[in-house]
């Protein structure tokens, strides 16, 4: 019986380090280290600190907290900072999220320490108005970045994973006065576009979910069929339609793709889609996506 059990534990392990299985706080251990980030499927969220809201639906964007999305496959965090006496705070839109950037960077820091095989991409964009500031948010930024030198990706280009194993790479959404990260500041506002190293779907305002939907899918067909090593594909899954009062109203659109998502992902073909984020994001819909990596079943 002994020997039985120490086969299949010997069994789950090799599976696991090949790619057939993968646990969902290192996922990325199954992935070759030559490949670059643009080259497989990355399981993300939109306004990844957004728990808080003033009024129901109108900025909370997730259930889970930054830690919990990392353990249930999350690569991809999209933070929000307004900056504030010379520290970085999260906030959505006007609302404050309780968290400062150096606790967002903590969390991080502390997965990474624990699941070296993993990188994080990291979206840093400004938000919100400045205040009581004596320097720039670059400034303030390359603070944060002194606190855990040997943690952060800095480069341009999109890089290959072995490279960036244990670290946070930067998608840069601020102004900076030197070369610092992937370059996302060119940012149309609710459309599809490229730019730089990017290519970006990220229509927000959702008139009906049928075409934001269409939208999604186009999105995910064009980084499947999408060859070029250099191009980063970020597909926003999120979006809110205008409610009560003009007030945006966030649940009624990932209420209805999401489901979509998971249907999508439970008979997509192996291969690569992109960084997907998601409103709401869970562990079942990180792994339909992270799993198009390794094994997934072709489309009926």
């Amino acid at each position: 019986m002994k020997k039985s059990i120490q086969a299949v534990a010997a069994l789950l392990a090799t599976l696991l380090a090949s790619g057939v299985f993968a646990a969902d706080n290192n996922w990325m251990a199954g992935i070759d280290g030559d490949s670059r980030l643009s080259q497989f499927s990355i399981p993300g969220t939109h306004d990844s600190g957004a728990r808080f809201e003033p009024i129901a639906g109108t900025a909370k964007c997730q259930n889970s907290t930054l830690a919990e999305q990392l353990n249930f496959g999350v690569r991809f965090l999209d933070i929000r900072c307004r900056h504030i006496n010379d520290a970085f705070a999260v906030y959505h839109g006007s609302a404050s999220q309780n968290m400062t950037f150096r606790e967002v960077l903590d969390q991080v820091a502390g997965f990474l320490h624990a699941n070296p095989s993993e990188c994080v991409i990291l979206s840093v964009k400004e938000e919100s108005t400045s205040s009581g500031t004596t320097r720039t948010f670059e400034a303030t930024f390359d603070s944060y970045v002194a606190a855990y030198p040997a943690k952060w990706s800095l480069g341009t280009s999109v890089p290959a994973l072995g490279a960036v194993r244990g670290k946070i790479v930067l998608l840069r959404r601020f102004s900076a006065t030197e070369s610092k990260g992937i370059n996302a500041t060119t940012w149309p506002d609710n459309t599809t576009f490229t730019a730089n190293n990017l290519s970006v779907q990220d229509h927000y305002q959702v008139g009906d979910t049928a075409t934001k939907w269409s939208r999604i899918g186009n999105a995910l067909s064009s980084a499947f069929a999408d060859t070029h090593a250099d191009i980063l594909h970020l597909n926003f899954a999120s979006g809110y339609k205008q409610g009560l009062y003009g007030l945006p109203d966030i649940t009624t659109v990932s209420d209805s793709i999401n489901p979509l998502l998971a249907g999508y992902f439970s008979r997509a073909l192996r291969g690569h889609y992109g960084c997907v984020l998601m409103d709401f994001a869970d562990a079942k819909r990180s792994e339909l996506i992270y799993n198009t990596n390794f094994i997934a079943p072709a489309r009926h």
